[in-house]
């Protein structure tokens, strides 16, 4: 792979995940992994408000994890791609083994 591309991937990389690092924006993200919603639909789903949301949704947006659809008034909201729910969830197995292992351990330990 070219040393430009390899960056430039690299750089994108670190920008989804730093998306992706925020509990609101993973909030929105589920609530977002089967279905299409507008702001007032995620705001009433995540108790998060109205501003609040329209920032996240804002750096979700710029990020190309989320598109947007506009119908009259409302702006409905959608995942890019099925692919960032697969690896938030793979990231949360990955955290969930780590936290039982740690329990486990310190079980041991104690034990």
């Amino acid at each position: 792979m070219d040393q430009d591309i390899a960056a430039q991937l690299q750089e994108l990389h670190a920008r989804v995940c730093k998306a992706i690092a925020d509990p609101k924006r993973l909030l929105i993200i589920n609530e977002l992994r089967d279905r299409e919603l507008s702001v007032g639909e995620l705001c009433e789903a995540t108790g998060i408000s109205q501003s609040n949301a329209s920032q996240h949704l804002t750096i979700l947006r710029e990020r190309g994890i989320v598109t947007t659809r506009r119908v009259k008034n409302n702006v409905f909201y959608s995942l890019r791609s099925q692919k960032i729910v697969q690896a938030v969830d793979l990231l949360r197995e990955f955290l969930a083994e780590d936290l039982a292992d740690h329990a486990a351990l310190d079980g041991a330990i104690r034990g």
